[in-house]
């Protein structure tokens, strides 16, 4: 009998150890499954990651390329610029000793100290420790603003921020100080742990403003293009690429190639060894220019007298721009080249100053463009070579026909064949004579006609008139001869920014204006005026190709290109995507070692397409055809007599007394652009002008052929002439110079 409640067993539930194990088991399916995530399937990823934590790739830069003239004078170079930088792992423990640090360098490249915070009551600011004491987090983000050498920030901010970055790696504290600075620093090294110099190559170009559009400049790498350069090995936040000149189309061969350490860091940034053998750095080449410094001296010299004379002779600013380019027709030779007004690229090579480019864009006369290259103007009388080549081999005319050219004449203009002639669509075409003897010049052959520069000739020769030359030249046929001479396409020289100029047709008319060809358009094209336009650099090859009996050879500037030891690097230059190579592909031509390229010969190589003209109107045929010798050594032999020619030849006053004989072809170009319009001088009949000349020598054997352009300046035998003729004067005094020397020639 039972004398208190017996206890019950305790019923085990199977199900309940069941659940356990299966959640044990599930748990320890999830550990090993992401275990194999970790160190299998992600194993890669994650030792990636782990690696870039303490792996630091440091780019070592490449020293750039030099660049000289053609006997070796230098032209851009590397030089130090010394840097003030401080370390701040480097610094003392001490706060006083830092802040002592702080006010001795900033008495001596006066950055200011900053100030640290001693008032730490207000519960409001938040305050952290930095090397030196304590700065305001506002004070910290205002260092972020500003980028390193930009005048802002105080030492201690720039510390600071550099310290909550990465202490180990430097920050600048003073860019460009001087040598002397540069010196005490070093010397200080013992009392200023933590300070020290940083030496840093810049450009420097030796003859300055004397050769800036041919150089250019180097600037930073744009964000638009930071993908492509890092993937080529450079350092945004360092390398500079070039932004005009030769400077940006060799970028490639003057860069070099960047050297690389791969380095182990630690969690603060200090390198602790280098994980893979170094990759030294590769210099750039050097590139030899075809340009003869002395040369370029003079002929700038020479545009500077000219342009200043005629200023102050009129007692303002006439004269706004102008060009200078003298070239060796033979090889193509760029040997000097001036576009003024022009900039000081110094002024560019540490950093690029706002207020100096602002100035400098914002200048009317645009000194930042290469006008040699980059502007277009009407060629003027310089263009009548093209249409003299066009209607002496197209049989308009030869040697023995006399033409009429009254000071004036009067054209039926007809926009369409069928236009019947009335007083409102005849036009007065008058001759540059007409003001001063309204008879005209009479009758000229046609070397007079060349030489004496007669716009009634050629609005005949180009458009022809009535009976007397029932069939001129025409637009269609014009436009391939001028094209055959080197207009209406870049030249594909070694300079960005070129521009391709225009020789107008019938069809470009009526897409840009609306409005059919008219016979008055070809007479006004045949003299280089309307809608014709040309860089300076075009309107010199046209000349150096008649010079050169036909032969138009491939302008350049660079002569060759070298590597460290100085040994000659094979290089060719392709126009159409501006990419140096060291192998010849389509399209390129070879730089280095020099070796002249001829473009095209109009004399051996088939041009100009054929057409069947019927009044003033032609339309093409399926062949193309030669300039005859004939034909470039009549045009030679006007050019020629407008020296020889004591009557009216528009350059026998200037060289008619010169040693040596020189030919060539004057240019006045009335224009009416945006300035011009601006000012109120667009009057009909009385509208301003540009001034030309184009000259080579000797007459017999061209080993120069140079172009003047001056701007709003008027007659080109007057203006442009004079600066030709200095060119050509002082490059023959420089060569008798280098031969009495025993040295060579500018020209081999």
């Amino acid at each position: 009998m039972s004398t208190g409640t017996e206890s019950r067993p305790l019923r085990f539930e199977p199900w309940r150890l069941g659940l356990i194990y299966v959640v044990v088991a599930f748990t320890l399916i999830g550990f090993v499954l992401r275990l194999y995530n970790l160190q299998v399937q992600d194993g890669d990823s994650f030792q990636a990651r782990a690696t870039e934590n303490f792996t630091k790739e440091v780019s070592v830069a490449a020293p750039r390329g030099i660049i000289y003239d053609r006997n070796g004078y230098i032209l851009a170079r590397n030089i130090a610029a010394y840097n003030v930088i401080i370390t701040p792992a480097n610094l003392p423990v001490d706060a006083t000793d830092i802040q002592r640090i702080y006010r001795e360098l900033s008495a001596l490249v006066e950055v200011p100290v900053g100030s640290f915070v001693t008032d730490t009551t207000d519960a409001e600011v938040v305050l952290l420790e930095v090397p030196g004491g304590l700065l305001t987090e506002e004070s910290l983000d205002e260092a972020k603003l500003f980028g390193a050498c930009v005048p802002g920030p105080s030492i201690a901010q720039l510390v600071a921020l550099q310290d909550t970055l990465a202490p180990f790696t430097p920050v600048k504290i003073k860019c460009n100080v001087s040598e002397e600075v540069a010196r005490i620093v070093e010397e200080k090294k013992s009392d200023w742990p933590g300070v020290s110099v940083d030496i840093e190559p810049i450009r420097d170009y030796p003859t300055g403003s004397l050769t800036a559009h041919l150089l250019g400049f180097l600037g930073p790498i744009p964000a638009n293009q930071e993908e492509e350069l890092s993937d080529k090995g450079f350092d945004p936040n360092r390398d500079k690429i070039g932004y005009a000149g030769v400077e940006t189309s060799l970028q490639d061969i003057l860069a070099g190639r960047n050297g690389l350490r791969v380095v182990q860091v630690d969690v603060a940034g200090q390198e602790i060894r280098n994980l893979e053998p170094p990759l030294a750095p590769v210099p750039g080449h050097n590139v030899y220019l075809t340009i003869d410094t002395r040369l370029q001296a003079a002929a700038e010299a020479t545009i500077l007298e000219e342009i200043n004379f005629w200023n102050t002779y009129f007692g303002q600013v006439r004269i706004s721009s102008g060009v200078i380019i003298a070239m060796n027709p033979k090889t193509g030779e760029i040997l000097a080249m001036v576009s003024y007004p022009t900039y000081e690229n110094n002024r560019l090579s540490r950093i690029i100053p706002a207020y100096y480019y602002e100035q400098l864009s914002q200048d009317p006369r645009k000194p930042l463009l290469n006008n040699a290259i980059s502007a277009e103007y009407p060629p003027g009388s310089t263009f009548k070579l093209s249409t003299a080549t066009g209607a002496f081999n197209e049989g308009v005319v030869d040697l023995e026909d006399i033409i009429q050219t009254p000071g004036q004449l009067l054209l039926c203009e007809r926009f369409n064949p069928n236009d019947i002639c009335t007083d409102s669509n005849t036009r007065p075409f008058v001759d540059y004579i007409f003001d001063q003897n309204p008879a005209g010049f009479g009758s000229l052959s046609f070397l007079q006609c060349i030489a004496y520069s007669s716009n009634v000739c050629f609005y005949k020769l180009g458009g022809g008139f009535e009976n007397e030359i029932p069939q001129g030249l025409g637009i269609e046929r014009l436009q391939q001869y001028a094209t055959a001479l080197g207009y209406d396409a870049p030249s594909g020289i070694q300079l960005p920014g070129e521009q391709d100029g225009l020789i107008p047709d019938p069809q470009w008319k009526r897409i840009n204006t609306g409005e059919n060809w008219s016979t008055g358009d070809t007479y006004i094209a045949s003299v280089g005026q309307g809608y014709v336009l040309a860089t300076p650099l075009q309107v010199l090859m046209s000349g150096a190709t008649i010079a050169n009996s036909g032969k138009l050879m491939q302008p350049t500037v660079v002569r060759e290109v070298t590597d460290g030891d100085g040994n000659v690097v094979p290089m060719w230059f392709n126009p159409e995507d501006f990419t140096v190579t060291e192998f010849e592909t389509d399209g390129s031509y070879q730089i280095s070692p020099f070796n002249p390229t001829m473009k095209w010969d109009i004399t051996v190589k088939p041009l100009i397409q054929e057409f069947s003209c019927e009044g003033p109107y032609c339309t093409p045929e399926d062949g193309f055809k030669i300039v005859n010798p004939e034909t470039v050594a009549a045009v030679r032999a006007g050019t020629r007599r407008t020296v020889t020619d004591n009557t009216f030849g528009t350059l026998n006053e200037l060289f008619s007394d010169f040693p040596i004989a020189v030919a060539g072809k004057t240019g006045t170009a009335e224009y009416c652009d945006d300035v011009a319009r601006e000012a109120q001088r667009c009057q009909f009949g009385a509208w301003p002008t540009h001034s030309w000349t184009i000259a080579y020598a000797p007459f017999e054997d061209p080993e120069i052929v140079v172009v003047a352009f001056a701007y709003n300046g008027g007659e080109g035998a007057s203006v442009a002439g004079p600066m030709v003729a200095r060119v050509i004067k002082a490059y023959f005094e420089i060569k008798a110079l280098d031969l009495a020397q025993g040295g060579g020639a500018p020209i081999p």
